[in-house]
């Protein structure tokens, strides 16, 4: 077998300059990364750790990868609900659990981050809010080298399996109950992120309702963004009957805006999170349960890392007008 001292001979360095390598120790040349990189490839290098926990065959401990959002002040409920759901879940079957975030991966190539990930006994992941731009992480989806699940992205092979409710329906749903509700026939759309799987599928579901209903449909792309949603409120909201965002938190930038504007129009969101019971007006959102959705998803795992093959799986969803009295303790 193969060992750190082996390593070390090849590339021409210390024992000890391997080992920071191999754990990302800050203040490392990238010369020198490259000579240790190089050598444990080229040797078929696997940390002890990692070798042990194959010979034994145990595959018991998972990792979440998390692309936290950080471009709120408002506490992001669906990442801490995501977290608890698969902690919890992983508790009753028995497996231990990592949580990383996406930025501690940036500038990392596949290759360290699969250096990385084995070095901490990983043998699955579940991976929260992939985008199409995320090229790293899917390389690591197409390489199958970890057993892996997506939330919200519709990516599936023989090792991945895919978990979500059904983003273009839901989003068809609820925007359609707001339009009869209401007697609309224009739309002013708030969508999410341009790069986004999720902002995709609710597009497509807009899109076909103003189709088979003959809606006038503007698009307006709000990042996610309170403040941007309220932007676009100001801008283009005169001009339609209804607002329908797709997500809950721009649906409060664009009630707000509206309220400063002094003039009423149906709005909906979608998430269904606490803070739409403080909005200062009901509105229809999709609930989606994110504790849920990530128990499901740590259960999809289990079942890839028992001999299971990839697949997509579906999961419900309500449409709620959220109220104060629903939400408080």
């Amino acid at each position: 077998m193969v060992s750190i001292k082996d390593v070390a001979r090849h590339a021409g360095v210390a024992i000890s300059t391997v080992s920071k390598v191999l754990n990302h120790y800050p203040n490392v040349s990238e010369e020198t990364k490259k000579k240790v990189n190089e050598a444990v490839e080229e040797l078929n290098f696997l940390p002890n750790s990692v070798a042990a926990a194959l010979s034994s065959k145990q595959a018991g401990r998972m990792a979440l990868l998390v692309n936290l959002n950080t471009r709120t002040q408002a506490i992001d409920e669906i990442d801490m609900r995501y977290i608890s759901g698969a902690i919890n879940k992983a508790a009753e079957l028995g497996l231990d659990v990592n949580t990383f975030f996406f930025s501690m991966f940036e500038g990392m190539s596949e290759e360290e981050a699969v250096r990385y990930l084995r070095s901490q006994s990983i043998y699955g992941i579940i991976i929260y809010g992939l985008s199409k731009n995320d090229e790293m992480l899917h390389g690591l989806l197409r390489s199958q080298t970890f057993k892996a699940v997506v939330v919200d992205a519709p990516i599936v092979n023989e090792s991945t399996s895919s978990v979500s409710i059904d983003q273009e329906k839901a989003q068809y749903d609820v925007a359609k109950k707001t339009v009869m509700d209401n007697k609309c026939k224009s739309i002013l759309y708030i969508a999410g992120k341009g790069n986004g799987y999720v902002t995709e599928e609710r597009l497509s579901g807009i899109r076909r309702l103003a189709e088979e209903m003959d809606l006038e449909l503007l698009v307006r792309e709000g990042d996610f963004s309170e403040r941007k949603a309220r932007e676009i409120t100001f801008q283009d909201a005169r001009g339609k009957d209804v607002l329908v965002c797709a997500s809950d938190l721009m649906a409060i930038g664009a009630m707000r805006a509206l309220m400063e504007m002094d003039i009423f129009r149906p709005v909906c969101g979608f998430d269904g999170i606490t803070l739409m019971g403080y909005a200062g007006k009901q509105m229809n959102t999709v609930r989606q349960g994110f504790a849920e959705i990530s128990a499901a998803a740590v259960e999809e795992l289990y079942y890839l890392m028992n001999g299971g093959e990839g697949r997509k799986k579906r999961l419900d969803y309500d449409i709620i007008r959220l109220q104060y009295l629903d939400i408080i303790c």
